[in-house]
């Protein structure tokens, strides 16, 4: 499988399946522990530490060992691996190297590259955007801010002095409000008004949505295609994946820190893996071990360190972090609990502990119940197997029922909306490692996705989130009751009734034994009329009969509840073998096998043309629909993969987009998803990402 990533574990899975003893060692002896035995385990080397990332990622600077391309790390990740090896961990390691290349800039700025960044974050608004243009100027093109506005000419190519836009940016008048360009922004574009004001290619006559993006943003470094890097050629080393390290580290004059002593080593693999430190006679048991076979001693201490439920305690809570868990609702101050959210993070844990591929991971928690749907299963299915696989794949789900969830108390559009937007962020930041909620109001400022694309990518989970018909929290529950425990429930509820039967058969005799009583105090010729209209339900009463009981307010009151009232012995003659009766009864209703529920994330099952459309929202405001918008996946990949989602799978009783969406993700060729995840186990061993902002790629991160 695609994400099937991690020998044994040692990058966020458990055991791999299969193979003979030797390969399996093998494989692991040339993975993450050959880190941790060759580099730094003492002195850090001058420029270079594995294990201190954060030297690792100061190396990565400018003026560091990464300079220009042809001298750089910058390789890419492998995308047809299948097994863990030497040849795959050194592609998992460098796709995270593959960081934008650092060149030399050149001597005079370029409209794309240097000034369109800075005028789409900070002017674009006013300027452009959403047909947006105060004072008559836009700012999109570079002919554009030359033509200028009503306060005429906005540049004058090699004249800054000359230039309006410049003298208000320096006099702090533009933007408006707090908003300043930085002190280098505004050299930046000084810099580039005195070059001519240069564009790299002849601008476009119009701007549709194909200009959204120029092709430096397209050419984002994350957004690339991934590729099989070129292995340096290089000898005496024992991994791949030193030769990466080797190159840049041997023009500098540097060698590897030296191996780590077996008590450190087994207290980082320990502590990695686990959590915990070693006990003292784990200690002694590796030290003895390392001395007969120290390759041997470490594969045993991973192999029995994956094999602990504390590996996936350990390893899920770092994605539950991502998925942003919570036992409660959030949002308001009544904090509403989520009694089941726990199965989702059981869920998790398990999945770690039983080295459930990543691909599939994935797959379950964005579509669980239309996978479950495909394969045919449900609470009924014929074998415990397949009962149980539906109660997992239901059970993934609820990672898209994390986000903070006021509808429980305020269900009004805002809280609904609020919901679903929380989502996309998880969803945007875990799997995408972008900033897609960014692009909720307007075009990203930074990142090459349009307003559009945020709300073609609510498309995707539209139908189960539909906020014209809303479910709230406690209506999102699925039961997994089959029905061989509803045919057990439906007997012992009538076994239940039986009981209640009698309890009622002797109250009421008790409520007539009184009522009789009462009666005989009454006026011989009201006597009749008034068993009648005591009888007679409230709401069908006549008015004589209302009158009438009024008259006797003793009869009037008699009830169940009141029968201590009118007899002193009541108490210990009947009350004690009611209550005894309603007792056993709610002991015998407690038998009944009424099965789990899950917090599941589902979709009501679709009439024809019922799936809910999807509108871009002015400004990111619900109450302000605009051109309604088709599912897909970011359209800045459009170049070189499809991006379009089906929009209704008629093989499926819900609309099968997340399915679809779910299964373009990994498929083994998306850029963003194979990255985001290997640099997020890459950071939690070694405390920093190679992308030190492991939920932004972006051009902020």
């Amino acid at each position: 499988m695609f994400f099937d990533l991690f020998p044994a574990g040692i990058f966020g899975l458990g055991h791999q399946g299969g193979g003979d003893r030797d390969k399996k060692e093998n494989e692991k002896q040339g993975t993450f522990h050959y880190f941790l035995l060759t580099h730094g385990s003492g002195s850090l080397f001058d420029e270079i530490s594995v294990v201190d990332a954060t030297a690792l990622l100061a190396s990565m600077r400018p003026g560091s060992f990464l300079k220009v391309p042809d001298q750089s790390l910058r390789v890419d990740f492998v995308p047809d691996v299948i097994i863990m090896s030497r040849r795959i961990f050194q592609s998992l390691v460098v796709i995270l190297t593959a960081l934008p290349v650092i060149g030399l800039r050149a001597a005079t700025p370029v409209f794309e590259k240097d000034i369109r960044p800075i005028l789409k974050a900070q002017c674009f608004q006013c300027h452009g955007e959403a047909g947006e243009t105060k004072g008559g100027l836009d700012v999109r093109l570079r002919r554009f801010i030359a033509k200028g506005g009503e306060s005429g000419t906005a540049i004058v190519p090699g004249a800054p002095a000359k230039s309006h836009l410049l003298e208000l940016v320096k006099a702090g008048k533009m933007p408006k409000g707090k908003a300043r360009l930085s002190d280098a922004q505004i050299a930046t574009l000084e810099a580039w008004i005195a070059g001519g004001a240069p564009t790299v290619r002849t601008e476009p006559e119009t701007l549709g949505p194909e200009h959204a993006f120029t092709d430096e943003e397209r050419a984002w470094w994350s957004l690339q295609p991934v590729k099989k890097p070129a292995v340096p050629a290089l000898t005496g080393l024992e991994n791949p994946v030193d030769a990466f390290l080797a190159k840049a580290m041997r023009e500098k004059h540097l060698d590897f820190s030296p191996e780590a002593d077996p008590v450190t080593l087994l207290r980082r693999l320990t502590f990695d893996l686990t959590g915990l430190p070693p006990t003292p006679e784990e200690v002694d048991t590796f030290l003895n071990e390392t001395k007969r076979d120290a390759g041997a001693a470490y594969v045993a201490a991973v192999d029995r360190l994956l094999g602990t439920p504390a590996y996936g305690e350990r390893w899920g809570r770092h994605w539950l972090d991502v998925a942003g868990y919570a036992d409660s609702d959030g949002f308001t101050e009544r904090d509403l609990e989520r009694k089941e959210a726990y199965r989702y993070r059981d869920y998790v844990i398990a999945s770690l502990n039983a080295d459930k591929p990543y691909d599939e991971f994935v797959r379950e928690q964005l579509a669980g119940d239309e996978i479950a749907a495909r394969e045919g299963l449900n609470a009924n299915s014929p074998t415990a197997a397949e009962r149980e696989r539906y109660a997992t794949l239901l059970k993934a789900t609820g990672f898209l029922r994390m986000a903070p969830d006021g509808t429980g108390v305020q269900n009004d559009v805002a809280a609904r909306n609020a919901c679903v937007s929380d989502t996309l962020k998880i969803v945007g930041t875990s799997l995408y490692g972008l900033t897609v909620g960014c692009a909720q109001c307007h075009d990203h400022r930074y990142d090459p996705i349009t307003q559009a694309d945020y709300y073609r990518l609510r498309a995707v989970f539209e139908p189960g989130f539909d906020t014209k018909n809303w479910r709230a929290p406690g209506s999102r529950l699925v039961s997994l009751q089959t029905k061989e425990q509803k045919a057990e429930a439906d007997r012992i509820e009538e076994e239940a009734k039986k009981i209640d039967a009698v309890r009622l058969e002797k109250q009421e005799a008790f409520i007539t034994e009184v009522l009789d009583k009462e009666l005989a105090k009454a006026e011989e010729a009201d006597r009749g009329a008034l068993r009648a209209a005591y009888r007679e339900v409230a709401a069908k009463r006549t008015p004589e009969q209302t009158a009438l009981l009024k008259k006797y307010p003793r009869v009037n009151q008699l009830s169940a509840g009141s029968l201590y009232l009118y007899d002193t012995t009541y108490q210990t003659k009947h009350a004690d073998e009611l209550k005894k009766l309603t007792a056993e009864a709610t002991e015998v209703r407690a038998t009944k096998p009424l099965g789990d529920f899950v917090q599941a994330f589902t979709e009501v099952p679709k009439a024809p043309n019922a799936i809910p459309a999807t509108f871009v929202f002015h400004r990111g405001d619900p109450e302000q629909p605009q051109e309604a918008v088709r599912p897909s996946d970011l359209t800045v990949l459009a170049g070189w993969r499809a991006v379009e989602i089906p929009e209704n799978d008629t093989t499926l009783s819900s609309s099968g987009r997340r399915l679809a969406f779910a299964e373009r993700l990994t498929d083994g060729k998306h850029p963003l998803l194979a990255r985001v995840l290997v640099n997020r186990v890459w950071m939690h061993h070694f405390g920093i990402g190679l992308v030190a902002s492991a939920g932004d790629f972006g051009a902020l991160g």
